[in-house]
């Protein structure tokens, strides 16, 4: 029987071409029984068809026939499955530097990445940049997965090699070294995927399946101040409810509590929360990522797109915004160039002021550049129509990020994180 009290870890994948990223995730669905029957028999037949003696896992994730055709992933897929302890959705992402904006996207709502390195080509160009997007994200924990071990006869000094080099990559950015996992695996022969392997006896760490489960979400959440915008104003009107008024909408950031004085943005108002709900139940605290229904002591004027914070902690309010963008629009971005804002359910106007650079995603720098192309990544300064209450992406992800949209084809043309 299925346990109701499971995990949810959300995961991206980043991979070059035949670093075996869809043998791994097909391995995965394997090894936790997440593939129907006649999904296996489809993939035993192609797999004797092909003459392999052994089953081809990479099968069993469905991509576009252009994927199929070319041996590469283009597009974003949302996988699942599951053990006894957790659920899992993996965002099977693009590893090619034409798809950066599909692996933006897909990588963003995720709270761990599994970065896959061929142990026999080791860390390259396209390995910088999947951890620089995972870096750029603030995704809370990596794991850095050397595949192909088969094939270098299982040797612990190609494992260290590898990690020696990824980690002169990680001293380059500000991320923490106990945010990272190195597993060396063979996803075509099932070592250390869920079975621990007896070819490499000198690993003595988890299988990767292993390492997964032990994450605990509580620790891959985001901490920081709360942020609570609304996203509408519930007034039911029935006979039970006839004065009720709540403002209902997502909480990041931290939890709030029944009685926490809180200020209104943006009027600035002060006032205590009075109770709390989610559907027909009342609590007294509500914990970040709750989804639910605030009432509020005093009587103030508060509507959708305002914000709720616990007082003393309001972000900043500008009209003048510095943010790395990163272009998923063929139309490039220029300096002059006008769009629509989209912060949180707020929009506005945005002026692009400048284009300081473009970031060079293996951490060598950056170059000045008049226009950002499709899958450019780079610091754009813009002039907004009125100020949004925000934070910098780094200490609030969800306060401190904001898409582009074309104001004539209402297009998504930049995704922004706001320094």
């Amino acid at each position: 029987m299925n346990n109701p009290n499971r995990k949810l870890i959300k995961i991206a994948t980043a991979g070059s071409v035949d670093d075996g990223k869809s043998t791994l995730i097909g391995r995965l669905l394997y090894d936790t029984n997440s593939l129907t029957t006649d999904k296996i028999e489809a993939i035993e037949k192609s797999s004797k068809q092909r003459g392999y003696d052994y089953l081809d896992f990479s099968l069993a994730t469905d991509g576009l026939v252009a994927e199929r055709e070319q041996g590469i992933t283009i597009d974003v897929a949302h996988i699942y499955f599951n053990t006894d302890k957790t659920n899992f959705i993996v965002a099977d992402t693009p590893g090619h530097v034409e798809y950066t904006r599909n692996m933006v996207t897909g990588a963003s709502t995720s709270q761990v990445a599994i970065i896959l390195i061929d142990a026999r080509k080791g860390v390259i160009e396209q390995t910088y940049r999947h951890f620089f997007i995972a870096n750029l994200l603030r995704i809370s924990h990596v794991v850095v997965a050397i595949n192909k071990m088969d094939l270098v006869g299982y040797e612990e000094e190609v494992f260290l090699k590898i990690k020696g080099d990824f980690n002169e990559l990680v001293a380059k950015s500000d991320f923490h070294e106990d945010q990272l996992t190195f597993i060396p695996v063979s996803a075509l022969k099932g070592e250390n995927i869920a079975r621990k392997s007896e070819e490499m006896p000198w690993y003595i760490g988890n299988t990767l399946l292993q390492h997964l489960e032990v994450l605990e979400p509580a620790d891959l959440i985001e901490s920081a101040v709360a942020r609570f915008p609304i996203q509408y104003v519930t007034r039911p009107k029935t006979e039970a409810f006839h004065d009720f008024r709540g403002f209902s909408g997502k909480l990041y950031g931290n939890s709030l509590k029944v009685g926490d004085q809180v200020t209104v943005l943006p009027s600035g108002n002060e006032t205590t929360i009075k109770s709390i709900h989610f559907f027909d139940q009342e609590y007294l605290e509500a914990a970040a990522g709750s989804s639910i229904t605030i009432t509020l002591a005093d009587e103030v004027d508060l509507s959708r797109g305002d914000m709720l914070v616990k007082s003393g902690t309001a972000p900043r309010s500008e009209k003048l915004l510095s943010a790395t963008v990163c272009q998923v629009n063929s139309k490039a971005l220029k300096v002059g160039d006008k769009y629509i804002l989209q912060h949180g359910v707020n929009r506005v106007l945005a002026r692009v002021d400048q284009i300081e650079s473009r970031v060079h995603t293996d951490f060598s720098g950056a170059e000045v550049v008049e226009q950002l192309k499709l899958n450019d990544i780079g610091k754009v300064h813009f002039r907004l129509s009125k100020a949004i209450h925000a934070d910098s992406y780094k200490s609030n992800k969800s306060n401190g990020s904001f898409i582009l949209i074309d104001e004539g084809s209402f297009d998504t043309v930049g995704v922004g994180f706001i320094e």
